[in-house]
């Protein structure tokens, strides 16, 4: 196998500027007359995107870096709505799909953008036991649970703040209470996300979360990405760091194997064209919807996958501290739905790297755990670092 060629980038954590500055003695009026510097959080605009049905107010944050790459997040499903990130041209486009109106998000959309959970992605039959106690989830997807149930992070209002950073960075965190038996989950949960914007081109997700009781978690980003901002992904060249993935039964559902992707059409330890195989996983699952098994040597930021887009000429790269990525080419989108500049979501139109613990782990005991205890914390974080060919 050849090597990625990721360079790993020094982790660009979202912190509050704590303490004072400390002055020499003859200097100190001098300190205290002059003004403190430009916070960061002055370089964030925050409007006002609409209203829920409730009447409370939803808010959307712009974060923009030097390089004019532009980032809005919102704190209805704590979204990204929209990036905008130049080519090699310099000319900028919107690589994830996403609305201008809160309304298009209110009526339905497949997840664009959203922050899902309380367990992303499925569970076997809507239901797990922990503890020896059965608890039984919203069948939101045929017989199974999906991507946190009826109601899940994606569909809820989430407390915003911007935050002060670091020079280089704009950062801005989301945070949300889900109450024991929220969509038949135990557990009080409380989780944080903080969306960071770098002058180094990274968007960087972190992710943590405490409960009360014994509950399982998984958390990821469901962005859909079109490097090229319009048209489809199947000239997309995608580059995976992986060399399992975990089989599926007719149902999406892992059987609790790991298979080789060596030989398959899930073959993507060199960059491969989205387009050339895809034809091999139709008509079912209609294209790539596949969870690859991460290869990782540690517990920090590691290579999960390389994009790029030949036409654009941008690159976009992933790290995660996560063991797998769910790879998603838009094999549902049916041209049904519209979005920014009146771009037409169709299938193939855009595809999602999903981060994440595996499918179904709660009931597959040879997978990492989801399983969160009280007293321990969970912590995760996925970088998406653009660049351009």
């Amino acid at each position: 196998m050849q090597p990625l060629g990721f360079k790993l980038p020094r982790f660009l954590a979202a912190a509050l500027l704590l303490g004072g500055v400390v002055c020499p003695a003859g200097r100190a009026a001098d300190a205290r007359a002059q003004k403190p510097p430009p916070s960061r959080m002055t370089n964030i605009q925050v409007e006002d995107f609409g209203k829920l049905t409730n009447g409370a107010l939803v808010k959307r944050y712009t974060l923009k870096n030097r390089n004019g790459v532009i980032a809005k997040v919102m704190d209805y499903g704590a979204i990204l709505t929209e990036l905008w990130v130049p080519d090699r041209n310099g000319r900028s486009a919107n690589v994830v799909a996403g609305f201008d109106n809160l309304d298009q998000y209110l009526g339905g959309h497949p997840y664009f953008g959203a922050t899902t959970g309380r367990y992303a992605n499925r569970i076997a039959n809507a239901r797990f036991t922990l503890d020896g106690k059965e608890y039984k989830l919203a069948a939101n997807n045929g017989r199974n649970a999906l991507h946190g149930g009826l109601k899940g992070f994606d569909k809820q209002l989430w407390k915003s703040e911007p935050l002060e950073t670091k020079a280089g960075q704009l950062s801005v965190r989301f945070t949300y209470l889900s109450k024991d038996g929220e969509e038949g989950y135990p557990g009080n949960l409380t989780t944080s996300v903080i969306y960071t914007l770098t002058d180094n081109d990274e968007l960087i997700i972190d992710y943590s979360a405490s409960t009360d009781k014994a509950t399982v978690v998984n958390l990821t980003n469901h962005s859909y990405f079109n490097l090229g901002g319009s048209g489809d992904i199947l000239g997309h060249e995608v580059q995976i760091n992986a060399d399992h993935y975990t089989p599926v039964n007719d149902q999406l559902i892992p059987t609790g194997e790991l298979g080789p992707v060596s030989e398959t059409p899930l073959d993507f330890r060199k960059p491969a064209v989205v387009g050339d195989r895809i034809d091999q996983l139709k008509p079912v699952p209609g294209g790539y919807d596949h969870n690859f098994v991460l290869k990782r040597e540690g517990s920090g930021l590691e290579p999960a996958a390389v994009v790029t887009d030949p036409k654009s000429g941008r690159r976009l790269e992933v790290l995660t501290t996560e063991p797998g990525m769910q790879l998603y080419t838009g094999n549902f989108l049916d041209g049904k739905l519209q979005g920014i500049n009146g771009f037409t979501f169709n299938k193939h139109s855009a595809l999602c790297l999903e981060t994440q613990h595996f499918p179904d782990s709660p009931n597959q005991p040879k997978f990492p755990t989801t399983t969160l205890l009280p007293g321990a914390g969970f912590k995760s974080s996925t970088v998406f670092r653009f660049s351009k060919n």
